[in-house]
């Protein structure tokens, strides 16, 4: 039976939808930690599985465990709940299908009372499959100046690896719904405007990879939420308001937005990705598309020339002839990506 929380040095947060497969894992290697001064907060975000029963078994057998639920809201409303209800000066996340290392947040603790200037801090994670076998690792940069110049491009953080000063999230206003699929992205980049974000270069976590997890539909938000949360820091750093501060929820790509609208561009490039909409001018769009784009384009594209419409496929194959002269590069870089 474990003891009363007390004055918890960690709030774990690990939000949680229908996770009862590998929920049990992953709160016992929560339970299990070295460092024994924290509270885990598990946000049942409205579990239709095993997970109420799950939860309720394990936190009879240890008081550190503390269940909150509430009716399905999403995974950042998830999120914000775990960060309101944490009381310690620390948090951290982990997700319920990934196992932390014993002595993960005894690690991560002493990194952060070393590293003041630090707000956020991860760790590599090692990948496992279905059954929790090792598959690779993933060790992304590790110092402040490296993270700062990844973020540009990319998210250089694994969520479920990171632990965080408490009252700098709360003061940055948690995360934003806006950015569905990548509102930590989001999130690092504004932490980047006031702290230090690093990566400790050791493996902490065990980062399970799920068979098809992301469908063609979330893989298409997380992309063009990662484009929102790019352009809002562009504006931040350029002095300018953000511009998403106005936005409550995810915007729609699917119809043609207001021209003041600052993903304006970016919902013509994602209309033209979802539906395959071939009118879109390819040079002015398509140059700089990020690798999960490029991947988008050529699935979208494929699809289009497969099409039982006989001029939907003649449009669609004189698309590519016409972008293979102007962008030759492009075109194997989008077809390569097929094989991915």
């Amino acid at each position: 039976m474990g003891g009363a929380p007390g004055l918890a040095e960690v709030s774990v947060v690990m939000p949680i939808y229908n996770g009862g497969v590998w929920l049990r894992d992953a709160v016992l290697s929560v339970l299990r930690q070295t460092l024994t001064s924290f509270e885990l907060i598990a946000v049942d975000d409205g579990s239709s599985d095993s997970t109420p029963d799950v939860l309720r078994q394990l936190a009879v057998t240890d008081s550190r465990l503390r269940v909150v639920r509430q009716p399905h809201l999403g995974l950042v409303a998830a999120l914000n709940r775990g960060l309101a209800e944490a009381t310690a000066p620390l948090i951290a996340r982990l997700d319920a299908d990934d196992i932390a290392h014993d002595r993960r947040l005894e690690r991560q603790v002493a990194f952060l009372a070393d590293q003041p200037r630090v707000g956020v801090v991860g760790s590599w994670v090692t990948e496992i499959d279905m059954e929790g076998r090792p598959r690779g690792r993933r060790e992304p940069p590790c110092t402040p100046q490296e993270i700062r110049q990844a973020l540009r491009r990319t998210n250089p953080l694994v969520h479920s690896a990171i632990m965080a000063r408490t009252a700098l999230l709360r003061a940055l206003g948690g995360y934003r719904n806006a950015f569905e699929a990548a509102e930590d992205y989001d999130m690092w980049l504004r932490v980047s405007d006031v702290a230090d974000l690093a990566n400790m270069p050791e493996a902490l976590v065990d980062y399970r990879v799920h068979a098809g997890s992301v469908s063609q539909r979330k893989a298409l938000r997380q992309c063009f939420s990662v484009r929102l949360a790019q352009r809002s820091a562009e504006a931040r750093l350029a002095g300018r308001p953000d511009p998403a501060e106005r936005l409550t929820m995810p915007p729609d790509w699917s119809h043609a937005v207001g021209e003041n609208a600052f993903w304006v561009d970016d919902a013509a490039l994602y209309r033209w990705l979802d539906g395959g909409q071939l009118s879109i001018d390819p040079p002015r769009n398509f140059v700089g598309l990020t690798h999960a784009e490029r991947r988008l384009a050529a699935h979208a594209t494929w699809a289009r020339m497969r099409s039982p419409d006989r001029l939907e496929a003649a449009d669609a194959r004189t698309f590519v002839l016409e972008l293979l002269r102007e962008q030759p590069g492009l075109v194997l870089k989008a077809a390569w990506s097929l094989r991915a």
